[in-house]
């Protein structure tokens, strides 16, 4: 499924695509298991790729939603936190800002190929001890706690929807775009799981 090349956006910690990143512990064999198990198919690739052209311009709007989701919940900004007071780093949430609205980008243009494939390691990496913080040099705390991944799935997906209506598209089409969004999400999160499995579980 590979149908896009990658963008190098002058984005401070975006790395896909470059020599930084490590190669993920997951084969291409295996994840194309993985999308076959998520019932990910080309068909989603096109719909994931019309919703790129519907979102493009509404990054803003949708990401005032996700952060508005996260900062209504304290328990999810403490993730965010500084470890010297507890307060939220501003400068951390902004530069985690600029990548999610690349990231939804990205979403829509995946191209599946290896680099796609070992950036959700990093990614996984980021949230996990292994290498939270590095990015940006945060002072933030060590671990995001591996529940809150699967658990943010919905919120994500969820107040995606009524954005994907917003350029005049069928409902038929709507839907189609926001299941290929709920399998993508899906399989990212199962991706960013993998710092925190045991070896040898994954």
């Amino acid at each position: 499924m590979s149908t896009t090349a990658h963008a190098a956006p002058s984005i401070p910690g975006y790395t896909l695509g470059t020599p930084t990143v490590p190669r993920s512990p997951l084969s291409m064999e295996e994840l194309a298991l993985l999308q076959k198990t998520v019932l990910f198919t080309e068909e989603d690739v096109k719909y994931l790729r019309l919703s790129g052209e519907v979102l493009a311009g509404q990054e803003e709007a949708v990401l005032d939603v996700w952060y508005g989701f996260v900062a209504s919940h304290p328990h999810l900004v403490y993730y965010f936190g500084r470890k010297a007071d507890g307060q939220p780093d501003g400068e951390y949430l902004a530069a985690v800002r600029k990548r999610f609205a690349r990231w939804i980008q990205d979403t829509a243009a995946a191209n599946y190929d290896q680099a796609w494939l070992d950036y959700q390691y990093e990614i996984g990496r980021r949230h996990h001890r292994t290498a939270k913080n590095r990015t940006d040099g945060a002072p933030s705390v060590d671990n995001i706690s591996y529940r809150y991944l699967p658990a943010f799935i919905y919120p994500i997906t969820a107040t995606l929807k009524p954005f994907l209506a917003k350029k005049g598209h069928g409902a038929e089409e709507v839907e189609k775009m926001h299941q290929a969004w709920l399998k993508s999400v899906i399989l990212q999160v199962t991706l960013w799981s993998q710092p925190y499995i045991l070896d040898g579980d994954f």
